[in-house]
């Protein structure tokens, strides 16, 4: 197997909503297609990838290096002794004469690439990601679905409690239990009447709510609203304050008694270990949300669950943030605790595939060769337009 091309791209992902930090009037996002010598059905099998939302295109770290570096290298120099594509070996030709720390936006390149990599190889074997992922990486017994909830809640210009009720009864009426909401980007009066608003919609049951903060607290914040929505018992209480204040999220720890969430916004193995050494997670309780498409790709998210697992945590308190069909095939193959979905949001990418169906927060995997960007008609279109 051999690169024969490699194109690059952006896709707008933008809209009105906003969070406790940004607002989303001009995300987008970057995407790649790797083409390749091996043909079937008379074409070259192409893979294909992108970064998750919350971080913006990183194409000129894309163009001036990391890809170059992986259109240099030999072709052999990519493959195992079996002649099989060696993700590691493509990780360090593309983090070649990189130092250490920074992470960054480069992280979120060599994320992108890592994705069109795997979808690229398990294509060429002809297998769902998931099933390549579990054989090669995990216990060849893959999950058959993954738990799934469903991300929303976000502020909105003219967006009233009724309309926040309307959207959570939507995803209910979708298949999924569990919902998630922003808090955060009002004073905590109004949050309460938010959430309020929304257990109402849950039947009562606070346990099916989780709350995301997107980093804004600071501690005493953290502190005031953690004793407020501690009697509701909620799913979690998500990124609470700046991702490595670890010192806050350990302090949050020691008095909240719910559990917690948090990593989306680490990019590193050094990062998430940090994490788990001063930040006062509970493995018992607690959530790591690392997204492999931001963090350096599924290489260095292999490294962070043998890191974990180190530790003594169980990868099924893994839930990656991002709600997108890589992340998917990943939870099911390495047996993640779940996986985000965005119902509503970050469209063309986000999301599953179109004839994907969620029942009672459980989604399952689609038999498509590869990530399966084939069976999401609107990204594909996208997608296919980078090289045709």
């Amino acid at each position: 197997m051999k690169i024969t091309n490699v194109y690059e791209g952006v896709v707008p992902i933008s809209s009105s909503i906003r969070n406790a930090w940004i607002d989303f009037s001009s995300m987008d996002c970057s995407i790649v297609a790797i083409e390749s010598d091996v043909i079937r059905d008379g074409k070259p099998v192409v893979g294909y990838g992108f970064n998750s939302n919350g971080r913006y295109s990183a194409g000129e770290i894309l163009r001036r290096r990391i890809l170059p570096r992986l259109t240099a290298a030999e072709p052999g120099s990519l493959l195992d002794e079996q002649g099989r594509f060696d993700h590691a070996k493509a990780w360090d030709v593309m983090m070649n004469n990189e130092k250490p720390g920074g992470h960054g936006e480069r992280s979120v390149a060599v994320g992108v690439v890592d994705m069109a990599l795997f979808d690229l190889a398990s294509k060429i074997e002809g297998k769902p990601l998931y099933r390549y992922l579990s054989e090669r990486y995990g216990d060849g017994q893959p999950d058959d679905s993954v738990f799934v909830y469903a991300a929303g809640g976000y502020y909105a210009p003219g967006k009233s409690l009724t309309d926040l009720q309307d959207e959570m009864r939507g995803f209910l009426d979708l298949g999924y239990d569990v919902v998630k909401m922003k808090i955060g980007g009002a004073d905590l009066a109004e949050d309460l009447r938010r959430i309020e608003a929304v257990i109402d919609v849950l039947g009562g049951d606070g346990s099916r709510l989780a709350v995301d903060v997107n980093g804004r607290f600071d501690l005493n914040t953290a502190l005031e609203y953690g004793r407020a929505i501690e009697p509701y018992g909620l799913f979690w209480y998500e990124e609470i304050g700046d991702p490595l204040d670890y010192h806050l999220n350990a302090t949050v720890a020691e008095h909240y008694t719910g559990a917690i969430a948090t990593g989306e916004n680490l990019f590193s193995l050094q990062d998430a270990r940090n994490l788990i050494r001063y930040g006062g997670l509970r493995p018992d309780r607690d959530t790591i949300q690392v997204d492999p498409a931001l963090s350096y790709g599924l290489v260095e998210y292999l490294r962070i669950q043998d890191m974990l697992k180190q530790h003594g945590w169980s990868s099924r308190r893994c839930i990656p943030h991002g709600g997108h069909q890589f992340s998917l095939h990943i939870a099911a193959a390495l047996k993640l605790g779940g996986n985000e979905s965005y119902p509503g949001e970050f469209q063309p990418t986000g999301g599953f595939a179109d004839d994907a169906v969620v029942e009672k927060s459980r989604v399952g995997l689609t038999d498509t060769p590869g990530i399966g960007f084939e069976s999401k008609a609107a990204f594909y279109k996208v997608l296919r337009a980078l090289h045709s």
